[in-house]
């Protein structure tokens, strides 16, 4: 099957994977904030390890030590301009306050799914890149993006069903924040096709080694602790047990 179009489906999977934590709102009725600790800090775990034993070395490996590094900053660089022109509260920060329905609480939820659809452009490229460089890259970014997004989705679901109590409508809004990803993959594929090589491909995994690791260590890692509260250890075992599957996941698929 032609890597592009296998990179699109992979980035359809990991993108709309945010659907499966929207159904969280046909289940609970109260979010605990352990569950969400947990759960950031096991996708943070996952992303951190994949970046740095997958990513950033098959870019060192196709473009040198020096070049990949300056990607990979890059890449930082790029999800911090994001993050600066698109302000947002990224993971939870309404989901266990929002209790009445309002035009304003709606408002809010509505701008918290746009902004997480913006963050996760990225990452729909980041497939792409991935699978480009080999099948087994491609399926590992997709896994971890994919875990990285469910707790995206309930996110977007559970204020978004406090607000309108429709939870239909909340399932929605979980699937509309992950097809920002396919669309950034699709584009990806216009930009990277006239000009595809083994050197463009390696810079990207580089970047995108460095975008990842921007979104866990500014993102969802500080969430996962500030839910964490006085369970530090429960969030710790997280971030381990995720990075541990992860690295299974390689050893499998080595």
């Amino acid at each position: 099957m032609n890597a592009v179009f296998l990179g699109l489906i992979l980035a359809t999977f990991a993108g709309l994977s945010t659907v499966i934590g929207g159904f969280v709102v046909f289940f609970i009725k109260e979010l605990k904030p352990k569950y969400l600790s947990f759960s950031l800090a096991f996708s943070t775990g996952v992303m951190i390890t994949i970046s740095f034993i997958e990513l950033l070395p098959a870019g060192i490996e196709t473009i040198g030590y020096a070049h990949a590094l300056i990607g990979f900053f890059g890449g930082a660089t790029i999800a911090f301009l994001i993050d600066y022109s698109v302000p947002h509260e990224y993971i939870m920060e309404k989901a266990v306050k929002c209790k009445t329905k309002n035009t304003a609480l709606i408002k809010l939820c509505s701008f918290t799914a746009i902004g997480i659809a913006i963050h996760n452009f990225p990452e729909g490229f980041a497939v792409l890149a991935g699978n480009l460089q080999s099948l087994k890259l491609g399926l590992i970014t997709s896994i971890a993006i994919a875990m990285h997004n469910i707790p995206e989705g309930v996110a977007v679901a559970i204020p978004m069903f406090f607000a309108t109590k429709k939870k239909r409508k909340a399932l929605w809004a979980s699937f509309l924040s992950g097809l920002a990803e396919p669309i950034g993959a699709l584009i990806g594929a216009l930009i990277l096709l006239p000009f595809l090589s083994a050197e463009l491909v390696g810079a990207s995994l580089a970047i995108v080694a460095g975008i990842m690791v921007y979104i866990c260590i500014d993102e969802l890692l500080p969430t996962a602790m500030h839910y964490a509260k006085n369970n530090t250890h429960l969030m710790t075992f997280g971030f381990l047990l995720g990075s541990a599957v992860m690295g299974a996941t390689l050893v499998i698929l080595a």
